[in-house]
């Protein structure tokens, strides 16, 4: 292949290598060098271009590409017309991606002009994903070049593997202590995590935490024509002897693997009875945030047999991001107890509904409003106050003089209720495990309630949000783990952190309140006024 400039007259033939412009004359790279373009060249005063010429024994970009591409593409996978050296893959079905890295690495070797990239082996893909890509580095390569990458291909480099199982059952363990809710939400996880795959739970029971009935519980599943069983144990698999092994084998069954080099997932259990794989699954298999069970799940939706080296080749990558709810976060357990709460007193808004006046600044039996919710918030456990102020700063300040109690200044507050939300958390002490948010015109708050809220609090049983419940609804305030102050630190606009609470209800510790104070707050001149009234 020859390379370098030339003159318009001799360039006919060649290919450019740079796009040229020169005034209002433009000519892309790529372009194939013809009279037309002699003629547009010499009428705009180029006088050299650089080309590359295809010599005899080469093949064009597209075609070394293409050929390339047809050569590792297998079952599943389409290819698509190669342009400008490349030519992309597609996954033609819903599955997992098998890469055979061996001989992807092999192809790469060849010579630096080749290039091959795929999507990581065994990732979930859909109908119509691009899962890879041959890319020829320049306009063209010597035809033995393309040749070596062919044969180095040898069998199938990439296939995407169909989902296979369809039919799952699922057995969850009961313990004192572990809700009904928590189970719930466990399902719904569960068959989304199915959903991809066209799977679902054909059947799913709840039993007690014991080796005979969980050992008649797998038999049933399998009875029912389960092709997989998937197992939740309300306590983690221990040990190889734990009650969910043990049951695995009284059902029949062999343990192939215990454990993972993937962190969320190292305790996960995979063994197989009458021929279908059972699953033990690990703690953050309740949640839907990407851990270890999903990369073995998926797998063997696929009809992938998962081996004891597929599992111990895990851990390059295996370290993931943490999850929140997971009963032994990365976190020191110092700043992981309900031992020193942070409240936070949320003061910035401008009570646009009050017709003028700043509601938090309102008397109230001859306090302001402010200072009624706040001398509540010191009178209780708490190990520290924090106020957030905005709008009518000054005032709201005066108005709590002689407290203890701290100031931060949310300039944002216009912008709504998440920025103030923010400014607190923002400077909660780092020794805190969690922190109280208390609204500034709840006055009916009082201190007994709080205290619940910081003794229903108790990370190290799973309770990591603690909040006051009457009649169904949730109100406030809300005590927060510090595990979830970096979702509460992504809050925008004039939101509260409502969707949050919901998302990870299985770890809610609920207050049963009689009284309305935790539902009652004053935004109007009329609530005010039936307030006075008592």
């Amino acid at each position: 292949m020859k390379f370098g400039p030339a003159s318009p007259d001799d360039a006919i033939g060649g290919v450019t290598v740079h796009t040229l412009r020169q005034g209002a004359f433009v000519l892309k790279k790529g372009t194939t060098i013809g009279p037309v373009e002699v003629e547009a060249l010499n009428r705009a005063g180029v006088k050299e271009v650089v080309v590359v010429r295809l010599e005899d024994g080469d093949v064009s970009e597209d075609v070394a590409a293409a050929d390339v591409a047809k050569a590792v593409a297998g079952a599943g996978v389409t290819v698509e017309r190669a342009f400008t050296g490349r030519a992309n893959l597609f996954a033609a079905r819903a599955g997992v991606l098998v890469v055979d890295r061996a001989a992807v690495n092999r192809i790469n070797n060849i010579d630096e002009a080749i290039t091959f990239a795929t999507l990581p082996a065994y990732k979930p893909v859909v109908e119509g994903e691009m899962i890879a890509t041959v890319k020829l580095i320049p306009f063209g390569v010597e035809a033995g070049l393309r040749d070596a990458a062919v044969a180095a291909a040898r069998r199938e480099v990439l296939r995407v593997a169909p989902y296979r199982i369809k039919r799952v059952g699922v057995v969850s363990t009961i313990l004192p202590g572990l809700a009904p809710k928590v189970i719930d939400k466990t399902l719904r996880v569960t068959a989304d995590r199915l959903a991809p795959a066209g799977a679902t739970m054909i059947a799913e029971r709840r039993v007690p935490h014991d080796q005979t009935v969980l050992s008649a519980a797998i038999k049933e599943m399998l009875d029912l024509g389960a092709e997989l069983v998937i197992v939740f144990g309300a306590s983690a698999i221990a040990d190889r002897r734990d009650v969910i092994p043990a049951a695995l084998t009284a059902a029949g069954g062999v343990v192939e693997h215990f454990g993972m080099p993937v962190d969320p997932g190292n305790l996960l259990l995979i063994g197989k009875a009458r021929g279908v794989p059972v699953l033990g699954a690990p703690g953050c298999a309740r949640s839907p945030v990407e851990n270890g069970f999903d990369w073995v799940l998926m797998r063997l939706l696929a009809g992938l047999k998962v081996a004891r080296r597929d599992l111990t080749g895990m851990g390059v990558g295996g370290l993931l991001m943490e999850i929140v709810t997971r009963p032994q976060p990365r976190i020191s357990p110092a700043t992981d107890s309900n031992n020193d709460i942070a409240a936070v007193i949320l003061a910035a808004g401008r009570s646009t509904r009050m017709g003028g006046s700043n509601k938090l600044l309102a008397e109230l039996n001859g306090k302001p409003l402010v200072r009624v919710v706040a001398e509540q918030v010191l009178a209780s456990k708490v190990s520290t106050v924090t106020v957030v102020t905005g709008y009518q700063a000054a005032e709201v300040e005066r108005a709590l003089r002689g407290l203890n109690v701290t100031f931060v200044y949310n300039p944002d507050f216009p912008t709504g209720l998440a920025s103030s939300l923010k400014a607190g958390i923002g400077v909660v002490p780092k020794e805190a495990g969690g922190a109280l948010i208390c609204l500034g015109d709840m006055p009916l708050i009082d201190a007994r309630l709080l205290d619940r809220l910081v003794a229903a609090f108790a990370p190290d049983r799973g309770m990591l949000i603690a909040v006051p419940v009457s009649d169904g609804s949730r109100g406030n305030p809300v005590l927060w783990s510090r595990r979830f102050f970096g979702e509460l630190m992504s809050l925008e606009g004039d939101v509260g952190a409502r969707n949050l609470i919901a998302r990870h209800g299985e770890v809610v510790a609920e207050v049963a309140v009689d009284d309305h104070g935790a539902f009652l707050d004053i935004d109007t001149p009329q609530a005010l006024a039936a307030m006075r009234r008592g």
